[in-house]
């Protein structure tokens, strides 16, 4: 539940990443790729934030939360290329 939770966090944050990027555009044309490298750093702090609260805190071993860490950080950070390259964002 917590990862689907994170993950849902994940895609909320791309989403406002990339709208605040749409509403600088006109004025900044290289705001959408500001926005999808200013989200993929905050959301690798964050997963690895996670990452550490699950070995100090919660117990599990580095390796337990290693899979966890992947799988959080790659499937937003992924979307995100994606929908950056599909969709041309920032193109003009």
């Amino acid at each position: 539940m917590r990862t689907g939770l994170f993950l849902l966090a994940g895609f909320l944050l791309l989403a406002a990443s990339f709208l605040l990027a749409r509403l600088f555009s006109q004025t900044y044309p290289a705001s959408t790729t500001w926005a999808t490298a200013a989200f993929i750093l905050l959301w690798l702090l964050l997963t690895g934030f996670n990452l550490w609260v699950g070995v100090t805190k919660a117990g599990y071993s580095t390796r337990e939360e290693l899979p966890i860490l992947l799988l959080l950080f790659s499937v937003p950070a992924a979307v995100a290329l994606v929908i950056r390259w599909r969709l041309g964002l920032g193109r003009r």
